[in-house]
């Protein structure tokens, strides 16, 4: 039986695997190999936010971004493993850890996702690794698919005690967000977190403090009906300010996740007020950067969500609920190597180049290294 067994796999492995070198190339074969230095990296994901979203938002609000002003910009292209339209775990994977993974992993690799052999290291453990500080805002829960695959490794977007675990007892300096189930104060302060619930605590933290806040949910628009509740802008101007604080620089992940929880419902004036102010902190950290002449500034999406169409009139509308496969946008700040203008690149590409920013070579950068699978494979077919 086993031999039988063999003989099927054998010819079927030799087709996967030229199959999938064809459509998945090496990361490292389409990353500049010179790229321009920087010190800190701010890395801001619109949840959901597609071009036509900008647009949308623009009419609806009658307001200039400032995602326009930035010198370079163009395209990214997203999908999961096995999925032409991917979720925000698969996403985030592909945006921290530079590989593509199966829709509701997070930090996982799609062929080991119960962690046997290994994990693909995210660019916040290689920041943290080289010293740097690092931080994670979102206004999601803080177990959110995007926080999490910058944060942890699971093999599933839903398993919130492992996540909120991992987060607690992980060297990240910085983990801001709203509640989440397991998240307690007493495992936070074991691990030297200072745990915090409101802006004024927010804003009480000093440089050199380790945070992890757990703010109220609430709708995350520019304006909060509880004050003590921040919005995502007054979350990134503070958590910059605490995390420069040391000569080996600092990365920081931010999320604006109701650009897509608004989507998902096709509520309009919702989204557009949800990306308004991802926009401000955008503007934030942009104004941040252009002071300190050292920092990159990436802003782009995990997905597209809600199918969001021009009409005939010139307005722009839903077409769906769900995501789409749609590319999304990508704006640089601070790099004149990081990205052509109008250049469309795999989202998997995008830590990678993150990477080398920093100083990272090719043997610590984060990319889809198709060799691990195949050897995975391969060893897997030998046992049997």
């Amino acid at each position: 039986m086993l031999y039988i067994i063999r003989q099927i796999l054998q010819p079927l492995l030799a087709i996967i695997m030229s199959i999938n070198m064809m459509i998945f190339p090496v990361t490292e074969d389409r990353v500049p190999e010179e790229m321009d230095q920087v010190q800190n990296v701010i890395y801001l994901v619109g949840d959901g936010m597609g071009p036509l979203h900008l647009e949308k938002a623009k009419q609806e609000r009658n307001i200039s971004l400032a995602m326009d002003t930035f010198e370079y910009s163009g395209r990214s292209m997203t999908r999961s493993q096995f999925n032409l339209i991917t979720d925000s775990a698969a996403g985030a994977t592909a945006l921290a850890c530079g590989v593509r993974t199966i829709n509701g992993y997070v930090g996982v690799f799609y062929y080991d996702p119960l962690r046997v052999e290994s994990t693909p290291k995210s660019i916040t453990e290689l920041c943290i690794e080289k010293g740097m500080m690092t931080g994670i805002v979102t206004t999601d829960s803080t177990s959110g698919a995007t926080p999490s695959g910058f944060s942890v490794h699971t093999d599933s977007r839903n398993n919130t005690e492992d996540i909120d675990t991992q987060q607690m007892a992980s060297d990240i300096d910085l983990i801001w967000g709203c509640t989440s189930g397991y998240v307690t104060k007493e495992g936070c302060e074991e691990n030297g977190f200072t745990f915090v619930k409101t802006y004024s605590e927010m804003m009480a933290l000093e440089e050199g403090s380790r945070s992890f806040a757990q703010f109220d949910h609430q709708t995350w628009g520019v304006e909060q009906s509880n004050p003590e509740t921040p919005t995502l802008s007054q979350m990134t101007e503070k958590a910059i300010d605490l995390l420069d604080d040391t000569d080996e620089g600092f990365f920081i992940m931010i999320e604006g996740a109701h650009i897509d929880k608004h989507s998902h419902s096709n509520k309009d004036a919702e989204m557009a007020e949800a990306l308004e102010e991802f926009d401000r902190t955008v503007a934030a950290a942009l104004e941040y950067a252009e002071k300190d002449g050292n920092t990159l500034v990436v802003v782009t999406a995990d997905h597209e969500t809600g199918g969001i169409k021009q009409n005939d009139d010139g307005t722009y509308s839903f077409t769906q609920g769900s995501h789409s496969g749609a590319n999304v946008p990508i704006f640089v700040y601070g790099s004149d190597t990081f990205l052509a203008k109008d250049e469309v690149v795999y989202n998997i590409d995008i830590p990678a180049r993150i990477a080398y920013s920093l100083g990272f070579g090719k043997e610590d950068i984060p990319y889809e290294n198709f060799a691990d699978w195949v050897k995975y494979v391969i060893s897997a077919y030998e046992q049997l």
